[in-house]
């Protein structure tokens, strides 16, 4: 720690500066020497109204965040997370009557290089010099940020972005207490609505007590509890099965012996009178609301066949911990992990067709079920219904748990079955969190792989590498290394589209790269830089089936990157798929894009250390999305001839993958991201930023024309919960003055 004076123009005054994790290398230049640096300032009584702080990216792209301290400490859901590109001018005001005791700045989340000064200003007149001396020290290129830290407003959203779990999941059930629209008594006619089926076996009492409670708990009529003891041992649990064999809401259905709870939830399928069936655990609750929810949705969407809900899990004592708010139906996502889950309701008569649950596939049961039930249903006879109307209490003790081992092998099995090739079944290994799933398309060495080509054809089809470039040797040169040499492709070409490189060094290596044993062809065209227009160019010169738009500054890692992008055109429907993409610093760059963030598009969890998970694991496995980046999009022929090019003129550099990844979903195209294949990214290394003053203009006619062609601002991201905050890459849950539709 030291202590500074700190001035502004006219008048000064003593605060408390400490740093952590940074060490200083030159005037103003610092060195982050661990992933959390930060400068931290505490006000004396007496204190400024503004603060001018200069930030510079010494080497790569930075992601500051600004918190504030009125006395409760630094929290980080009420982090402020600016924009930030090139050199950047924080004004920072501080106003009456919320006083702030400290201010904490962490430039970057990771180790690296960058150029900082913080002063203070009493006053307008002196936050006005400061700017000028801020803005000469850039040599004109800063761009100035407004933070202001002031007034209700601001108290509000930190107090909303502070509520933990538990108080959202209250506030949320009493949304639902207040609003949640009563059932439609035709649904319930001839038989209660929907059956809760739920196997038991040892079951404690008090678990037993709070599962009834819960159901009670919905309209009386609307649905039948029906309880399928397996052969219970326990007293406890035969005391509480016998005080209750007559209750007029609750069926009891015994068992003899111990045989599964595969057999034990049939049976009780078998006497269920509801035209919906749901499967509870015997140690969870239904939530308040969820069957008038579940009813309406099913009103109104009268053709659908399954509806799936959020859930919350609990401790011992049902009080909440985690979310799990889940995106629409997504095929690709369950194939890697089971994130339906818990509250799942099914068409009794689909499920007795199908023969219910099967044996054999302990801890994974009602995984193989979904897989099964879902397979030929179309994408409108599913819907999510984002309201969490289950209670999981997550225990130790259940099966799944006791012998992981066990479950993860056969939810394996199950998904080989499923996406069987002819005779073929391909092996499932593990993902990035191993007891989730990766369906190894990749290692089918049969042109069953991709279903669209003739059995005579090779497996792998033909790829085109399109690649923008203008100078840039270093970068250039390093990425056709990495496709000549870290890349175990069978087949592909790569095509260079150059807008006016002078470099010798670059003519030169686009010279010797013709004469290599990859196809090579390069067409330089001076022009202003226009990724589009290049796109479109390159696309002219492809011959392969597939194209793969690819940025100069990417780096390779892993040499079967591209047989992984391939093979996941295996999922039906596919026409584009994305790559995760890192800094250079290990860090998230690209995990995906959502439609909203910002009220434009945003990478979701950029900045987030390597190994993240995300809500229910969603980065270690594949998943579809409503946008990738173009820094690695690899798209089909089939999708091309239906969207057409890439936009030149509304979106010459900024937002153009959005647009085109949003133009083939509503053609009817899957978007896929896949964590399988990581690159690394030198982000924006070669055409630099789009917040200096020669380029803002342009981002700001691309800004726009992304929010009136596909309404940004309200746009609702399937891949996305309705419940998250759409100001920020992280997913904080927040409270909505309505209940989402299902979707």
């Amino acid at each position: 720690m030291r202590r500074g004076r700190f001035s502004g123009s006219a008048m000064s005054f003593f605060v408390t500066h400490s740093t952590s994790g940074v060490r200083k290398i030159g005037i103003h230049e610092y060195q982050a020497v661990t992933d959390d640096p930060r400068f931290v300032y505490r006000f004396w009584a007496r204190r400024p109204r503004y603060m001018v702080v200069v930030l510079q990216a010494l080497d790569e792209s930075l992601d500051p965040k600004i918190y504030a301290d009125r006395g409760n400490g630094f929290s980080e859901a009420g982090a402020i997370s600016p924009r930030h590109a090139g050199t950047c001018v924080y004004s920072i005001t501080v106003s009456a009557p919320y006083r702030v005791a400290r201010i904490r700045i962490d430039p970057r989340a990771s180790e690296g290089r960058f150029r900082y000064w913080a002063k203070v200003a009493w006053n307008e007149a002196d936050l006005a010099m400061l700017l000028r001396q801020a803005k000469e020290d850039a040599a004109g290129a800063a761009s100035v940020f407004d933070i202001v830290i002031d007034g209700t407003q601001e108290k509000r959203k930190r107090r909303n972005r502070d509520m933990n779990i538990a108080e959202h999941f209250a506030s949320a059930v009493r949304l639902a207490e207040r609003t949640a629209p009563p059932i439609d008594p035709s649904l319930m006619r001839d038989a209660p609505f929907i059956s809760f089926v739920v196997p038991a076996y040892n079951t404690p009492g008090g678990y037993l007590d709070e599962l009834l409670a819960s159901f009670r708990s919905q309209p009386a009529g609307s649905a039948e509890l029906v309880l399928c003891d397996d052969g219970s041992t326990s007293q406890q649990t035969l005391a509480w099965l016998a005080k209750h064999k007559n209750a007029r809401d609750v069926r009891i259905i015994r068992n003899e012996s111990n045989a599964g709870i595969a057999v034990a939830t049939n049976s009780g399928l078998a006497v269920a009178r509801g035209t919906w069936v749901g499967f509870l655990d015997h140690d969870d609750a239904l939530t308040p609301g969820a069957v008038q929810l579940i009813a309406h949705t099913a009103r109104q969407h009268p053709d659908c066949q399954f509806i799936y809900t959020d859930e919350v899990v609990t401790d011992a004592k049902l009080k909440p911990t985690l979310y799990f708010l889940k995106p629409a139906y997504d095929e690709v996502l369950l194939s890697g992990v089971n994130y339906i889950n818990h509250l799942a309701c099914y068409r009794r008569d689909r499920l007795l067709a199908l023969g219910g649950l099967r044996t054999g596939y302990d801890g994974s049961q009602d995984y193989d079920l979904l897989l099964r039930y879902l397979r030929d249903l179309k994408p409108d006879e599913i819907k999510h219904l984002p309201y969490p109307a289950y209670r999981w209490r997550r225990s130790a003790g259940a099966f799944s748990a006791q012998f992981m081992e066990q479950a993860t092998k056969n939810a394996r099995k199950a998904l080989a079955e499923r996406y069987r090739c002819g005779e073929t079944e391909p092996p499932v290994g593990e993902a990035l969190t191993k007891t989730l799933h990766r369906i190894r398309f990749d290692q089918l060495a049969t042109a069953e792989t991709m279903p669209s080509k003739a059995a005579s054809q090779p497996p792998w089809p033909r790829v085109s590498i399109i690649i923008p470039n203008r100078d840039s040797f270093p970068l250039i040169s390093r990425v056709l290394d990495d496709l000549r040499n870290r890349t175990s492709y069978p087949d592909f070409e790569i095509i260079v589209v150059d807008n006016g490189t002078t470099d010798p060094r670059v003519l030169e290596l686009y010279a010797k790269s013709k004469e290599g044993r990859i196809p090579f062809q390069c067409e330089i065209a001076p022009a202003p830089f226009n990724f589009s227009r290049q796109v479109n160019r390159g696309i002219a010169l492809a011959q392969g089936e597939l194209i793969l738009l690819l940025n100069n500054d990417i780096e390779v890692i892993e040499d079967d990157w591209l047989r992984e992008m391939v093979s996941c055109f295996r999922y039906p429907d596919t026409g584009i798929v994305g790559a995760r993409l890192l800094y250079p610093s290990r860090r998230l760059q690209h995990a995906g894009v959502i439609v909203g963030l910002g009220g434009l598009a945003g990478h979701w969890f950029n900045g987030q250390r390597e190994s993240y998970p995300g809500p229910m694991a969603r980065l270690h496995v594949r998943q579809s999305l409503t946008a990738v980046t173009g820094a690695c999009m690899l798209i089909s022929r089939a999708c091309l001839a239906k969207v057409g090019g890439f936009d030149e003129d509304a979106f010459a550099v900024a937002y153009n993958d959005v647009d085109f990844c949003l133009r083939a979903g509503a053609n009817g195209f899957r978007v896929i991201l896949t964590p399988f294949t990581t690159l690394i990214h030198h982000e924006s290394a070669s055409r630099g930023s789009d917040e200096t003053p020669a380029n803002r203009a342009r981002f700001q006619r691309d800004k726009e024309s992304l929010r009136r062609r596909h309404n940004t601002e309200t746009f609702e991201d399937r891949a996305y919960s309705p419940w998250y905050a759409r100001d920020r890459s992280e997913a904080q849950p927040i409270l909505l003055a309505r209940l989402p539709d299902a979707r």
